[in-house]
């Protein structure tokens, strides 16, 4: 496994982006942005809106950084002209969930490259379309029991494989779960330098 010359800070408290850095290999600190995140209003789009909360937040931690590269990001559903944020409670996951079940909606995440010490920046967001499954009174009631919704932007969280309730049906379901890996990797290899192989490469 190749050396990494810049040390990776991941800016984010997310257990599911915390889990996709670990699983492709790569060593990091996690030095969590705690913001106050900007709400819809203001923004034309759900693009913009990530893009600036994601910026948001690697700016807050790359002061703290003396070298390395910081990664944020932010992630939002987006259903007819509406972010669909992280629910309040279970009343508001089980609003959430019936308003998104059986209709494909947007869920988008706004990534943010700092470097340090030179402050050289890079952002992108990418979207996906994601299906979540029409659910009945009880399979709604065992899905808010789960607590799957919890922390999550739409009110759920989806498996890499064979998720019966949510699927996507056009993007990256790494992007889904909160960070978009395919583009993340090749960015830091561009970016930073940070080349590490998958599993299937490892022969």
């Amino acid at each position: 496994m190749a050396a990494q010359p810049f040390c990776l800070i991941l800016g984010s408290s997310s257990p599911a982006r915390r889990y996709l850095l670990e699983r492709d290999g790569y060593t990091f600190e996690v030095i969590p942005a705690d913001i106050d995140e900007p709400t819809h209003a203001g923004y034309p789009d759900p693009r913009q809106l990530v893009a600036h909360i994601a910026w948001l937040k690697a700016a807050v931690v790359a002061p703290r950084v003396a070298d390395g590269v910081v990664l944020a990001a932010d992630t939002v559903a987006w259903l007819d002209g509406e972010v669909l944020g992280k629910p309040a409670d279970e009343t508001d996951a089980r609003r959430i969930l019936r308003l998104l079940g059986g209709r494909e909606h947007e869920l988008w995440t706004g990534v943010c490259l700092w470097r340090r010490p030179d402050d050289v920046q890079l952002a992108w967001q990418e979207r996906s379309l994601v299906m979540v499954k029409k659910m009945s009174d009880a399979e709604l009631d065992g899905y808010i029991a789960s607590r799957q919704w919890q922390n999550n932007s739409g009110a759920y969280a989806i498996r890499e494989d064979d998720d019966p309730h949510v699927r996507v049906v056009q993007g990256s379901v790494s992007n889904v779960i909160g960070l978009p890996m395919e583009t993340t990797a090749r960015l830091l290899r561009q970016f930073a330098g940070l080349s590490l192989p998958s599993p299937k490469d490892e022969g």
